[in-house]
């Protein structure tokens, strides 16, 4: 058998990946309206040398719209919005799940539609700010604490769009449970301080994702979900040091086992400054998941292939370099040199810096 390197073609449930080269899921801030467009399937379309892409966070509700100009996918317009960029990655011979994030906590009501509001596990303020069009860097104000109804309605928000999901044509749903927002912060004590059965024990804390999963799983398939986690993070103001992290993400993996799940992606945001993930953790969720790891984080080739080489992930997940570099497979297999993305124009609203890199 050959030893798999990240040219090698993978099988991934019930489709075929032309290599192990994932691209993966990054916000851009380009969907004016909360409604995917032309120029997000320009720019997908662009970057289809990848065997997998993940899409850019996406909301299954309107009070999960926390960022400026951040997708929905929970109507008609929003199905029809992204199918122009599903139509066009599998005319180009890609494969496109779309990632499924609510911000909770982390956002800002004046993004939000109306009627929408600020919400998480309990009412505890994160101290950051996050930008307004026409008003800059805005504090966040203390989200309100979801009621068990509330908490309800968000699993089935989150099932829904799983099935619209598939209405737009994409291959399939990574629930976005990494990188402080609301399905992590239900995970993490630093900000689920409930005291019923969403909070508190380990059991207690990843009800809400696993009701998710198991929900959206009888909709759609659980070979046609992933879920993205990011142990020890402390983006959004999580707690990085918390002693049951370890636990917690083993249960997570073996319960997400029975679902069948078709991959856990784990990113690790060290090269980024925040804490490394022990390579202990990655082992335990590798052996209680079984199934496809995606592995991401500050990867080059070299890294990239040793990894797979190793038996530790099954395919590797690129970020910021495929923002530079719509070519990034070709790329790195003529070892051409990288362009730098241009940060300041990360969240810009047109195509400079976006779906104009060569």
């Amino acid at each position: 058998m050959n030893t798999p390197n990240l040219f090698s073609p993978y099988t991934l449930g019930r489709i075929s990946l032309a290599n192990r080269i994932v691209m993966s899921p990054m916000t851009r801030s380009r969907a004016l309206g909360n409604v995917a467009n032309e120029l997000m399937a320009r720019y997908y379309v662009q970057r289809a040398e990848a065997g997998l892409i993940v899409t850019e966070a996406t909301s299954p509700s309107p009070d999960g719209l926390g960022y400026a100009r951040i997708p929905g996918l929970f109507n008609a317009e929003h199905v029809t919005g992204w199918k122009k960029t599903t139509d066009a990655v599998h005319a180009a011979g890609s494969r496109i799940f779309i990632q499924l994030m609510h911000t909770g906590r982390v956002a800002h009501p004046d993004n939000l539609p109306s009627g929408a509001r600020v919400v998480g596990p309990s009412a505890v303020a994160w101290d950051g700010k996050i930008w307004v069009d026409g008003k800059g860097e805005m504090p966040v104000p203390t989200a309100h604490a979801l009621t068990v109804a509330e908490i309800e309605r968000i699993i089935e928000d989150f099932a829904r769009s799983a099935e619209l999901a598939i209405d737009a044509g994409f291959d399939g749903v990574e629930l976005h449970g990494a990188n402080g927002y609301l399905i992590e912060q239900f995970l993490n004590t630093g900000a689920n301080q409930r005291t019923d059965e969403w909070g508190g024990s380990v059991e207690n804390r990843v009800r809400f994702v696993l009701e998710v999963a198991k929900r959206a799983a009888a909709r759609i398939g659980g070979d046609r979900m992933g879920i993205r986690v990011s142990p020890y993070s402390n983006a959004g103001g999580l707690r990085s040091n918390d002693d049951e992290v370890e636990t917690l993400h083993e249960i997570l993996a073996s319960e997400l086992k029975k679902l069948g799940f078709v991959y856990m992606h784990l990113v690790d945001h060290s090269s980024m400054g925040m804490p490394p993930v022990p390579e202990s953790v990655k082992e335990k969720i590798r052996k209680a998941f079984g199934g496809t790891l995606i592995l991401a984080g500050g990867y080059d080739l070299e890294h990239a292939n040793a990894d797979l080489a190793a038996g530790r992930g099954d395919l590797i997940g690129f970020g910021r370099s495929f923002i530079s570099n719509p070519r990034l497979p070709s790329k790195l297999r003529d070892g051409s040199e990288l362009v730098a993305p241009d940060f300041a124009t990360l969240y810009t609203p047109d195509e400079k810096g976006y779906s104009d890199y060569p």
